[in-house]
């Protein structure tokens, strides 16, 4: 198999309202793993809010793979009492978000999204929804992932996943182009602050961008393989131009999940051009960024918005032969200027259909709004 393509679900609400992104940033104090050096000065931004009012949502797709494999080779090597007093803390699925809630003096919700490779841009629907239901006022929303593991990568390996072009690994993510062959796995992190329209109006804060709709879908068809005909990818995206009240013809540039895959990338190119007919710009970031799995949604959505907020769209990396069969306005060799009034950023991921991994489809507005 030689896709790393998607099964997906269904599992986020609509609500009224859009909430502006009005920042992103990652903070830099957290704590380093293995521990022992913690966040002892919180970041400037959190000494003006209501620390109740703060909630804080991350996606993560494997988590702490890194701690497992060189704990569990401890324990192997040299026996139980060299395993971390600290292990359990270290590999619990709720350590991002935790240990963002601790540097920032957020005591609001504090919640991880496991969706796969969607996990990112799930965290940042989730954070919509705690905006517009009134629970938080502010949510900071991202994603991370550190998971460049001997077992990871050879478990992405064998599923056949990976390219395996080793001769110049800096060209090997190439995605959209005819001769990719699978992704290259990498590591990143993004966080990007969400609040209401009205708070940042009330406060003077200029948003950079407005959260407008998401959608999510699920294939229900395989545990990696796609379905045949798209049916996710499709049926996400025309949720989140539902939600967003936009017709195919406002959006005007899309950040495609693009990973460089042989099937992922033919069936995301083929929603693509079905539901958004027209030709809006399309980039993948991941020939440059590789791909960095629970984190890329993040990641990407946070370009998005800088997409809107500079009206450039950057060009996808290594894209050399566009695949003949896409009928896709690709961004390539150099950024476009392009005034955007909508942009679409797609995440995809795969798993066991009962794991219900989702595909959130954040749409983001015009900044005038």
């Amino acid at each position: 198999m030689t896709s790393a393509a998607p099964c997906r679900t269904s599992t986020l609400s609509r609500c009224s309202g859009a909430a502006p992104c009005t920042g992103w940033t990652a903070p830099p104090n957290s704590s380093s793993w293995p521990p022992g050096r913690r966040c002892t000065t919180p970041i400037s931004i959190h000494r003006a809010w209501d620390g109740a009012r703060v909630g804080v949502v991350i996606g993560c797709g494997i988590g702490a793979s890194q701690t497992w494999e060189t704990q569990h080779r401890r324990l192997l090597d040299r026996g139980p009492k060299r395993v971390s007093p600290l292990l359990i803390a270290m590999i619990g699925p709720s350590t991002p978000a935790s240990e963002i809630a601790v540097a920032c003096g957020a005591l609001g919700p504090s919640l991880v999204t496991a969706t796969a490779c969607a996990s990112g841009s799930t965290a940042v629907a989730v954070a919509r929804d705690l905006l517009t239901s009134g629970q938080c006022d502010i949510v900071l929303a991202g994603g991370t992932e550190a998971c460049n593991t001997p077992l990871i990568a050879t478990g992405f390996a064998q599923l056949g996943a990976l390219s395996t072009r080793c001769d110049d690994p800096s060209t090997a993510s190439r995605p959209f182009d005819r001769t990719r062959d699978g992704f290259v796995l990498g590591e990143a992190a993004a966080v990007l602050v969400l609040e209401r329209a009205r708070d940042a109006a009330a406060c003077g804060r200029k948003p950079r961008a407005l959260f407008a709709g998401c959608g999510s879908a699920t294939d229900a068809h395989h545990p990696t393989a796609p379905h045949p005909e798209g049916r996710g990818v499709k049926e996400a995206i025309r949720a989140a131009l539902a939600d967003a009240a936009l017709t195919h013809q406002d959006v005007d540039h899309v950040n495609a999940h693009g990973t460089s895959t042989l099937r992922g990338d033919a069936i995301e190119a083929d929603a693509i051009s079905t539901v958004l007919p027209g030709g809006p710009f399309v980039t993948s970031t991941k020939g440059a960024l590789s791909h960095s799995l629970g984190a890329a949604g993040a990641v990407e959505a946070a370009l998005t918005v800088l997409s809107l907020q500079h009206s450039l769209i950057p060009p996808t990396a290594n894209l050399e032969s566009p695949d003949p069969a896409f009928d896709l306005n690709l961004v390539t060799k150099a950024a476009a200027n392009e005034r955007i009034n909508a942009a679409l950023s797609t995440s995809v991921g795969f798993g066991w259909p009962q794991r219900r991994p989702g595909i959130p489809h954040p749409l983001t507005a015009p900044r005038e709004q």
